[in-house]
């Protein structure tokens, strides 16, 4: 048994190059750690061996839940944290991981990743907040591919989750790969997730998910085509991929020169959806509309927000906005003042990248 009532359950194929690390980083927390491998060729179980408190074989049947849950089961304790091998854990505040467990017993954790990537020789990132944090107990995996968790009752099979955010912080260097792998990586999904629809063509989830593997393919009437679908299956913005696909949606139809149609579906959900990612789409669909004054509102009101740090890098983007349309109405004063913010914002930032 660990010494914190905490399993950290990962399943793993081929990944030798990221779990070391990832195994690494957690054998100051006391967790217990299973890694489950899925059929590796390379020297990922060897190496597992060295740090996980248990090592199991899944025979892969194209089902990540299947594996997940497998993972899950074999573990000794209830509370469950999921990590993917290519998730480094920075920092975990493990007394308060453990106060927020007392307090919420039913509830779901959420996590923070840092997603990172490379242009042109830098490092860029992104952030989403995922759950991860569960008691087994009351939660399961399901679906094959993107597989969320849900409750464990069949009644209440795909029903919202109440979540708390967990004080820990995670870099994924998943995105962090070659064009050349992200298309074949998406391409996989793909196979997966048409077979998915071929037998229940009316999930949103999934087609929502078939639509950010095309996106990300560049195939972007196929992604419109498949955000709209899951769009007009379910709108209820509680579902956090329901924001994500009108956000998606909006930049695709900009992309597509439909800029009317863009502006619309963000003044639509503009009275339900106020985080920070969606108030900063809806300011870029404005400005791309010729708005600039109504756009200039909205980027300042997204540097402000609570959730601001979930734009990522993004943020530097919105101040460079701010400061363009200031420096175009001749308003130098403002112009200095929205500078010194984004020098503040690049030294924070880069301060967060190299800890």
């Amino acid at each position: 048994m660990s010494k914190i009532p905490i399993s950290v359950c990962i399943i793993a194929k081929n990944e030798e190059k990221y779990i070391e690390e990832c195994l690494k980083r957690l054998q100051s927390y006391g967790f217990e750690i299973v890694v489950t491998d899925t059929g590796s060729t390379d020297h990922t179980r060897e190496i597992a061996e060295k740090y996980a408190d248990k090592v199991l074989d899944f025979a892969w049947i194209n089902d990540f839940s299947a594996a997940r849950n497998f993972c899950v089961a074999n573990a000794s304790n209830n509370w469950i944290l999921i990590l993917d091998c290519d998730e480094y854990v920075c920092k975990a505040d493990v007394k308060e991981i453990q106060k927020l467990m007392k307090q919420y017993p039913r509830y779901v954790g959420s996590i923070r990743l840092r997603n990172l990537s490379y242009a042109n020789g830098k490092k860029e990132f992104t952030t989403d907040d995922v759950i991860r944090f569960y008691d087994r107990r009351y939660y399961r995996f399901v679906l094959p591919i993107h597989e969320q968790i849900t409750y464990m009752e069949e009644d209440k099979f795909g029903e919202s989750v109440t979540n708390f955010m967990l004080p820990i912080d995670v870099e994924h260097y998943g995105y962090a790969v070659s064009d050349e792998e992200k298309i074949r990586k998406n391409q996989r999904n793909l196979e997966l997730l048409y077979d998915v629809i071929a037998e229940n063509p009316d999930d949103p989830y999934m087609n929502f998910q078939a639509a950010q593997s095309e996106r990300v393919l560049g195939n972007v009437e196929k992604a419109i085509t498949l955000y709209e679908k899951s769009l007009a299956l379910n709108n209820n913005v509680e579902y956090p991929y329901v924001e994500i696909s009108i956000q998606m949606l909006a930049g695709l139809y900009t992309l597509a020169q439909r800029g009317d149609e863009a502006l619309a579906l963000m003044e639509r959900y503009a009275k339900q959806c106020r985080t920070a990612k969606f108030t900063y789409t809806h300011a870029q669909v404005l400005y791309n509309n010729g708005n600039p004054l109504k756009a200039l509102v909205l980027f300042i009101q997204t540097s402000i927000l609570p959730d601001v740090d979930t734009l990522g890098d993004d943020l530097l983007q919105c101040y460079r906005y701010i400061i363009n349309i200031y420096n175009e109405m001749g308003n130098a004063e403002m112009v200095w003042a929205f500078r010194e913010k984004y020098e503040e914002c690049i030294e924070a930032r880069n301060k967060k990248l190299n800890q």
